[in-house]
């Protein structure tokens, strides 16, 4: 036999062994190997999930000063602070939502209840207000909600994102509080410096429901089209006209009349025509609504809000269904053609494109298609008085008594699109500092770690922000740098000399001082009033 041969037979030999004779040579102190219990370690990819984003130092200095601006603002008009839960339970969502509903994102059953993420901060307000019965709230609140939609990262438009509301909860004289929202938000932005116009489209529901019969449209399509309508700001009308007659079954002639209708826009004179108008007067419904949005401009003359700013847009619709009353949205325009009159806005827009044709509705030479001109939309909001009576009903089984209708309005500012306009300015001005630090303290030739620590206590006592490096014995290149880096303005410099002599020297380490280059001598026990002084403390 070959050496390969007997080879082979003892394998199998091993190979075909009993169990028996495989107990008896572990007995012979010669076990079996076992298999191999480590597995495979998985590749991980390291990626946030689609339509998320981190946010960096210096992005997150910006978003900051984002919600500390807002804040400041809705807390000047009397609001208060309220939270809730990210997620809420399933049933206080659904059917509040219109065809955005699908946009939700449902949750794991977790303990027998079936939750979802929050898609807006409104109804878990109106929830809130229901379950501990408050009748009367002016509240604002910044978070975080959800949505399952397609994400344009670069738009701003994300699965996870801040709004930031404020609204007025209570029952008040018709039009009172629906003006000062506006007003407020107005405030808000103007205060944000976006470097952008921005105009306030308002329309009303009532007018949109009384619109909506008198050209035609039956009673259980009213919510389906007027969600079609409300995406005029996105697609040119041909795309609306097919959504509405092909899509969801509506006669072309009722169409076409609905399109003669929300063409229209103005201001408080666009008002007082249609009050005239010879169908939707008779309407009321219609009415109702058009005599709101004449107090509304009247207010805001008083108000001191500029008539410039807010167009009255018969084309927006809101598709969320808890709208009962006006409705709101702020959309950018291009900073180039700031509108002296809203009317005339969009048509001034169009004169900047190459092709004469560009920006206008198919078949007509003076209507202007919005979807070609507008930025994006940075807050809306609306009145929804049915809202929290309706939680109060769903607990008890029966329509909600006068004691439980709490009409409310407010407005939410989209904080993502602002961001995303705030970054890039920063961008393009070389602006954008993450640090909060006002004073980096440096040591000359010698250490003196202890007396950098003495100086940084003594500062963060007086709530001036302040850093020093790290090692005992550090170089003057590397401070110098670690203040560059950071765009620190003020540098403290400490010599074995000077503090001998109880002083430092202070240097401006942005612009260079001719009187002081090399900084100036400040006795300690004045240190901090002059730092204070200046930095504006």
């Amino acid at each position: 036999m070959s050496a390969e041969e007997a080879s082979k037979v003892t394998v199998d030999a091993a190979v075909n062994a009993k169990p028996e004779q495989k107990q008896q040579r572990e007995v012979q102190g010669k076990p079996n190997k076992p298999k191999s219990s480590k597995k495979a370690t998985k590749a991980i990819e390291l990626k946030t999930p689609k339509g998320t984003k981190d946010y960096a130092d210096r992005e997150m200095a910006i978003r900051e000063q984002i919600f500390s601006t807002i804040t400041q603002v809705f807390k000047k008009h009397g609001a208060v602070a309220l939270d809730t839960p990210v997620f809420e339970l399933k049933d206080i969502l659904t059917g509040k939502y219109g065809e955005d509903s699908k946009l939700i994102y449902d949750l794991k059953d977790q303990g027998g209840e079936e939750c979802s993420l929050r898609y807006d901060l409104t109804v878990p307000f109106a929830r809130y207000l229901a379950m501990n019965g408050v009748s009367k709230m002016k509240r604002y609140h910044i978070a975080k909600v959800y949505r399952r939609d397609q994400p344009a990262m670069t738009k701003g438009r994300m699965r996870e994102f801040y709004q930031c509301d404020y609204d007025i909860a209570g029952t008040y004289e018709r039009m009172i509080p629906d003006t000062e929202i506006v007003v407020t938000v107005v405030d808000a932005l103007q205060r944000l410096n976006l470097g952008t116009g921005f105009i306030v489209k308002i329309n009303h529901r009532k007018i949109l429901d009384g619109m909506f019969a008198v050209c035609g449209v039956p009673e259980d399509k009213i919510r389906t089209i007027s969600s079609a309508v409300d995406k005029l700001d996105k697609l040119p009308w041909a795309d609306v006209f097919v959504e509405m007659t092909q899509e969801k079954g509506l006669d072309p002639e009722v169409a076409n009349r609905i399109g003669e209708y929300v063409k229209d826009k103005g201001g408080v004179e666009l008002v007082q025509k249609l009050l005239q108008h010879p169908e939707l007067s008779k309407n009321v419904k219609a009415k109702e609504g058009l005599e709101d949005l004449a107090l509304f401009f009247e207010y805001a003359e008083y108000m001191g809000l500029d008539k410039n700013l807010v167009s009255f847009d018969m084309s927006l619709a809101r598709g969320l269904d808890y709208y009962t009353g006006i409705i709101y949205e702020v959309v950018l325009v291009e900073e180039s053609v700031k509108p002296i009159k809203v009317a005339q806005a969009t048509a001034q827009l169009s004169i900047s494109k190459p092709d004469g044709d560009a920006g206008k509705k198919k078949g007509s030479s003076d209507v202007v298609d919005e979807s070609q001109v507008r930025v994006g939309s940075i807050a809306a909001g609306g009145r929804y008085d049915e809202l929290v009576g309706m939680f109060a009903a769903a607990v008890r089984g029966k329509k909600p008594n006068a004691k439980q209708m709490v009409p409310c309005v407010g407005v939410s500012i989209g904080v993502e699109r602002i961001f995303s306009i705030l970054m890039a300015k920063a961008k393009k001005e070389n602006d954008v500092r993450s640090s909060p630090v006002q004073v980096f303290i440096m040591s000359v030739r010698e250490g003196m770690l202890k007396e950098r620590m003495e100086i940084a206590k003594r500062l963060w006592d007086a709530g001036i922000p302040s850093e020093f490096m790290y090692k005992t014995k550090p170089r003057l290149d590397r401070q110098y740098e670690a203040c560059d880096k950071d765009q620190i303005p003020w540098g403290i410099m400490i010599g074995k000399d000077e503090w001998d002599r109880g002083c430092v020297k202070v240097k401006n380490m942005i612009q260079k001082d001719e009187q002081f280059p090399m900084g100036q001598d400040i006795p300690l026990d004045g240190l901090v009033a002059d730092l204070k002084a200046r930095i504006g403390l």
